[in-house]
């Protein structure tokens, strides 16, 4: 209960911080489906984990660095939010973690890159944790396509998790998200050649609703800027 309720406060401050601080753009192709459902999302800023939980009314458990959780106090926040710590590597135990939190009902968000995307533009090649969460749990997945002007991304060195680690931080400005009608996979999630076709579509589907977003964005400036002063 206790939990809940720190996730509700804890989402009531992203969204506080969204409204003051971005021009925040969320647009839903089709009502999400009841029930746990799996995320994924491109992923060109460290301001990312956070928002993404304001697409869904309902808690998420997002896969996040497990650097983040070496943090002094902000760990302990994650691990009671019940997000899910991500060694380097991803897979594992991360991925058993989340189809726990799966299996107890919760949905969770992975970002199929593994990685920050490339800061000059484009996506990375997706690794094959989403797809396999997707094939082991047979839930629905959800494709989140992120926009930002990664040219206004801070770039943010720092040793506070043990390590020395690099951050792109959004912290203002437009950020769209998109967010797809789910899909569904079924297979084997040891059979590598389907994971790999499986990830690729994921991948596809994610780049396109990115596409979409930035779309909105630039429509949405050049309506600014024929703005009468």
């Amino acid at each position: 209960m206790a939990d809940d309720l720190l996730y509700t406060l804890g989402r009531s401050v992203v969204r506080a911080y969204a409204r003051l601080m971005l021009r925040l753009d969320i647009h839903w192709h089709h009502a999400l489906p009841p029930g746990p459902k799996l995320f994924v999302a491109n992923h060109p800023s460290a301001t990312d984990p956070f928002l993404i939980h304001l697409v869904s009314p309902q808690p998420m458990s997002v896969m996040i660095t497990a650097k983040a959780f070496n943090v002094p106090l902000f760990g302990r926040f994650l691990r009671q939010l019940r997000q899910i710590p991500v060694g380097e590597g991803g897979g594992g135990p991360s991925l058993d973690e989340a189809c726990t939190a799966i299996e107890r009902g919760h949905s969770v968000a992975i970002f199929p890159e593994g990685q920050f995307s490339p800061q000059g533009g484009g996506f990375h090649p997706p690794r094959s944790g989403a797809a396999r969460l997707a094939l082991t749990t047979g839930v629905p997945v959800v494709p989140v396509g992120i926009y930002l002007p990664r040219e206004r991304s801070i770039r943010i060195t720092s040793g506070i998790s043990g390590a020395q680690t690099t951050g792109y931080w959004y912290l203002r400005g437009p950020y769209g998200m998109t967010v797809g009608t789910p899909l569904d996979f079924e297979g084997d999630a040891e059979d590598r050649d389907h994971v790999s076709s499986v990830s690729h579509a994921i991948m596809h589907r994610i780049h396109s609703l990115a596409y979409e977003s930035e779309l909105r964005a630039n429509r949405h400036k050049k309506k600014l800027a024929g703005s009468p002063a």
